[in-house]
């Protein structure tokens, strides 16, 4: 019996997609359920599972074409039995990550002529990399090793144009997606970023105290966002506005707090959202986070994870940022920035002491919210993290 293998059902608000790569070719046996091919959209990475065992056939769509729900993309003979004998391994079985898939299939190149050197001889994106570079490289050898004619000359000026080797690539979905909102965000807010410092010893002497019994009780670790994200409600509690969005000559002020924590995953930077994030605890805060983490790496974060939202945090910290002016995320109004935490003197009391600060920065569209309550903002998130029994009594 043939079947026709669909493209599944494509993200609200989402019209068509990219068929990035496929996993199988015709010919290949394939189990019910395993990924035949990824699909791009401008939020997320969908995969076309089989829809029954059986041996993939007719492939009608192939890497880079568009493609719209429920189009036809391949046919499967479907059968109960793998036929004997099993095809050989071929170079496309080879297990790779997502992106090492996508790299492929953008330099048309077989996984089987690659060597890899992860584990169990996984191909690595680096291996992609160094065999294009090789390859280039004993190019430019071989053709300065024949003597230069006229007719070989401008041949040989190309390919010693490849010491300096360029490569043209399509943006990829989300990538063009990013840059659009980035634009977007610059073009039509007026935003203003604010900064302030923080003393985080507080946090960090608590965190220190407790996070072995946190950690025992809940099988998740005692993070630094979890406080972050309540000193953040706390403050959006005491100024609406930044929690409030704007939808042509009106204000949208929002009674419920959905927090996007900015995640940077291989493809780019994607904001998953923790829905009403005050009614969570700080365990519920860091396995909200480490599931979003856990989804970004495997390529799984669905279209409702990055919906919506009223606020974001992001944190430059990890890759050692000092201090930037982060860019909002439309259509919200304020974004909140973390960065390094590094030991600096300070004053307290009339001495000088060692102590963990971190600069704070809060980008805001200055169309709804002043410069004063931006200010105060940041005022409410320091004074909650320098003293979080703020945090722990509620008050």
């Amino acid at each position: 019996m043939s079947l026709d293998i669909l493209a599944p059902v494509l993200p609200e608000s989402v019209t068509d997609a990219t068929l990035v790569v496929w996993h199988k070719k015709t010919g290949d046996w394939v189990t019910a359920g395993e990924n035949l091919a990824d699909l791009e959209t401008d939020k997320v990475i969908l995969e076309v599972p089989a829809p029954e065992s059986g041996i993939l056939q007719a492939i009608q769509v192939q890497g880079g074409e568009i493609v719209v729900a429920g189009q036809i993309l391949a046919q499967l003979e479907v059968r109960e039995e793998k036929p004997l004998p099993a095809h050989a391994l071929s170079g496309t079985d080879k297990p790779v990550s997502p992106s090492v898939r996508r790299l492929l299939a953008e330099t048309e190149l077989d996984s089987e002529t690659i060597q890899g050197t992860g584990k169990n001889g996984r191909i690595l994106k680096t291996d992609v990399l160094d065999y294009i570079q090789q390859h280039a490289e004993a190019e430019v050898a071989a053709s300065a090793s024949n003597p230069i004619d006229s007719g070989a000359l401008s041949s040989l000026t190309g390919s010693i144009g490849s010491l300096r080797p360029e490569q043209r690539v399509p943006m990829t979905r989300l990538r063009a997606r990013i840059a659009e909102r980035l634009l977007q965000a610059q073009q039509n807010a007026a935003m203003l970023t604010t900064f302030n410092e923080v003393n985080l010893k507080a946090v960090i002497d608590l965190r220190n105290q407790y996070k072995q019994r946190f950690e025992d009780k809940h099988a998740i670790k005692l993070g630094f966002m979890s406080f972050f994200v309540k000193a953040s409600i706390e403050a959006l509690k005491r100024f609406p506005a930044i929690n409030a969005s704007i939808d042509g000559n009106d204000i949208i002020y929002h009674g419920y707090y959905d927090i996007g924590i900015a995640v940077t995953t291989q493809r780019g930077l994607i904001v998953p959202i923790l829905r009403d994030a005050d009614q969570l605890d700080f365990a519920g805060i860091e396995k909200g986070i480490q599931d979003f983490g856990s989804k970004a790496r495997a390529g799984s974060i669905s279209a409702e994870d990055l919906s919506g939202g009223t606020f974001t945090i992001t944190n430059g910290g990890i890759f050692g940022s000092m201090l930037s002016t982060p860019i909002l995320n439309p259509p919200q109004c304020a974004i909140l920035g973390m960065h390094a935490i590094k030991d600096r003197p300070v004053v307290e009391n009339g001495e000088i002491v060692i102590r963990p600060i971190m600069y704070l920065a809060l980008s805001y569209d200055h169309r709804l919210v002043d410069g004063k309550e931006a200010v105060q903002f940041l005022g409410v998130i320091k004074e909650c993290l320098e003293s979080p029994a703020h945090l722990l009594l509620n008050i």
